[in-house]
């Protein structure tokens, strides 16, 4: 595997402005699992299951949930609707009763991974924005929703990024090519000047490489956000 992939013209000299980073799994992730977080919510609001239990059908829902439907419109609800339809199929999956307030543990749990100390950076993330900061604009292409300007905040890194394109905010999710395509219009750049970094091979290799983008192929532990570094440096020598 390639861990950086060039634009499809290797003829022309290339000269990236602007690298975009997916948030979660890339620059973020969660400090406990999915299933600890529901949980603790379910406890509060009269239910419990395991925390393996809720971690499995956690997975089997992300999977399979379908995105909301592509409008390239802002999302008024900010997917909260589609959060709680995932929530439900969780629920459903370990055998949540009467007993369980449904209402209330969705609203907890949407309120959790917005607060300070559920995610955290990768260790490599905080020096690797500051050294980029100093030469490219940086930015955001992210299918996730409003709090994740919260989180980025909440962790000392969001007055890094210049550019945030969120699926909620745009009205599509990767692999649309559409975020895609705000995001170079957001950043006034042609594609070839654009990189994206990524952990997901079909929103973030194969939708950006589409999208005629430079890409990272970010595959931990064969690689991490520190190759920036050497990948850009290099295009500049």
């Amino acid at each position: 595997m390639r861990a950086y992939e060039w634009p499809m013209d290797a003829r022309r000299s290339f000269s990236t402005r602007v690298v975009f980073f997916d948030a979660a799994g890339t620059l973020i992730r969660l400090a406990r699992s999915v299933g600890w977080h529901y949980r603790q919510a379910a406890i509060k609001h009269g239910g419990d299951f395991s925390e393996a239990d809720l971690n499995r059908e956690f997975g089997l829902a992300w999977k399979t949930h379908e995105p909301p439907v592509e409008t390239r419109r802002k999302r008024l609800d900010d997917d909260k609707d589609w959060w709680r339809a995932l929530v439900w199929r969780v629920l459903d999956g370990v055998g949540a009763g009467e007993s369980l307030d449904r209402a209330a543990c969705f609203e907890t749990l949407y309120a959790e991974f917005a607060r300070p100390g559920v995610w955290e950076l990768f260790p490599e993330a905080p020096a690797v924005l500051d050294a980029l900061s100093a030469k490219y604009e940086l930015g955001i292409i992210s299918n996730f929703d409003g709090r994740l300007r919260t989180v980025l905040r909440d962790l000392g890194v969001a007055d890094r990024f210049r550019h945030w394109v969120i699926s909620s905010e745009v009205g599509a999710d990767k692999p649309s090519p559409w975020p895609f395509q705000r995001a170079l219009e957001m950043a006034g750049v042609a594609a070839d000047e654009a990189m994206h970094v990524g952990d997901s091979p079909v929103e973030d290799w194969d939708a950006a490489s589409a999208a005629g983008m430079q890409v990272l192929r970010l595959h931990r532990p064969e690689n991490s956000l520190a190759s920036l570094i050497a990948v850009l440096g290099a295009r500049t020598q």
